[in-house]
């Protein structure tokens, strides 16, 4: 008996036993996904689950990019405007800080070595409009070669600040006072000069040379850049700098060039890396980011659970069907892999949409940001409390395999319990009331 169901069963072309997703198989899984009139509610169900997975992996895959551009993005302006290493002195002041910019330059994996005189300062306009603001004194020649402020003046030019008659004012500082290139800007610093009265602040006025614009809300809004030798004469520093920043060519690579710095150095030095100074700041964005992967992770389990309930409803409704199926020499294997390919479906053509959404929207992020920005005729996104002046997005190919493996696991594991329980469905007793 057993060998004449067998035969049978390869006739009708169920395939034989052991042969996994025959074409049978296919047909009948292929069948029950399409929707027929009586079983709207279930295909319904398996919309959703669909439409579930979809958006769930297209929104892992867009936080995911928008996280990673956002880190990269912020990365690359403050290591372009601030050095990887920051030198300063213990046992006295750097007086000699052209020679050690030479030894600094000399060290294998340092491109540049940038000695700056830093201090704090009241910035105001003839206006009546003022704003506090850092002010740091390099060269001209220095200033050159950081790419990320000379390439980026947005007006006027560096000629008077190579002369040492004028500064370079970030963007938004300019806005803010209503300044623009050639106008004077005030500086005010409480540490003037000492007379017999106390300390006076010290006020100046500079013709402003330049407008850079970084991209940096933060910086564009607050650094002003002038010569060295006027800050020095500006904060009382003649013939010093209070610090001096290296820029190396691998910034993971700073634990290994510390020896190598402080042997150059030949005196007692204080290091401080861009990790240090930045510790908590990146550390936040690396918590925020694993907090939204487990929490965006939900979304793809909940719509595995829909394709559960849609599948076992789907057991229930096609009950007779199985046990016709299993009379005619169906296996309980084969009725298995019917109901697994059936809900496997759902999981990898939603896995399939939306990672093609996901790349969509990352590769349009910036136009689909100021479109939303155009309708609610608000800003999405706005620079001055990001930082940065619009959304990026970096996927990562590692992490966009991830999320597809992990949504593709989630949808085979939901459709194991419903496919187990209609390969246990009893012929019998589905008929006996046929």
């Amino acid at each position: 008996m057993a060998e004449a169901a067998v035969d049978r069963s390869s006739k009708s072309g169920l395939g034989p036993a052991g042969k996994p997703f025959s074409t049978f198989e296919r047909l009948v899984a292929w069948r029950y996904l399409r929707a027929r009139r009586k079983e709207a509610f279930i295909s319904v169900i398996a919309g959703f689950s669909f439409v579930g997975i979809m958006l769930g992996v297209a929104t892992l895959i867009i936080v995911m990019a928008v996280m990673n551009g956002f880190r990269t993005e912020l990365v690359s302006r403050i290591l372009g405007i601030n050095g990887h290493m920051i030198i300063q002195p213990v046992d006295g002041p750097f007086t000699d800080y052209a020679d050690l910019v030479k030894k600094f330059e000399a060290v294998p994996g340092i491109k540049m070595a940038l000695p700056l005189v830093e201090g704090q300062v009241l910035a105001s306009s003839q206006t009546g409009g003022s704003t506090g603001a850092l002010v740091r004194g390099t060269r001209a020649e220095d200033l050159t070669k950081l790419k990320t402020v000379s390439d980026n003046i947005k007006s006027g030019d560096m000629v008077g600040f190579a002369a040492g008659d004028g500064v370079l004012v970030g963007s938004r500082m300019a806005d803010q006072l209503g300044l623009r290139a050639g106008d004077l800007i005030t500086l005010t610093s409480p540490e003037g000069d000492v007379t017999p009265m106390g300390v006076n602040p010290r006020i100046k006025s500079y013709k402003i040379s330049g407008l850079f614009e970084i991209g940096m809300s933060e910086y564009d809004a607050s650094i002003i850049y002038m010569p060295l030798e006027e800050s020095q004469l500006y904060f009382n520093a003649d013939g010093l700098v209070q610090s001096i920043e290296l820029f190396v060519n691998n910034p993971d690579d700073i634990d290994n060039l510390r020896p190598k710095v402080e042997e150059a150095a030949g005196r007692q030095i204080a290091i401080t890396d861009w990790r240090q100074r930045n510790q908590t700041f990146f550390s936040a964005l690396q918590v925020e980011r694993n907090v939204m992967f487990m929490i965006l992770t939900l979304i793809v389990l909940v719509a595995a659970l829909n394709i559960i309930s849609g599948l076992i409803m789907l057991v229930k409704d096609k009950g007779s069907d199985i046990a016709i199926l299993r009379t005619m020499g169906a296996s309980s294997g084969a009725i298995m892999r019917i109901f697994f390919m059936t809900g496997a479906a759902i999981g990898i053509v939603g896995t399939i949409a939306g990672v093609l959404l996901g790349v969509f929207v990352c590769i349009n992020i910036e136009s689909i940001r100021q479109f939303f920005s155009w309708v609610s005729g608000t800003v999405l996104f706005d620079p001055q409390l990001y930082f940065l002046s619009q959304l990026p997005a970096e996927m990562d190919v590692s992490e966009t395999v991830s999320v597809v493996i992990m949504a593709l696991t989630l949808s085979f594991i939901a459709t194991i319990f419903p496919a187990w329980r209609a390969s246990r469905l009893d012929p019998v007793q589905a008929l006996r009331y046929e």
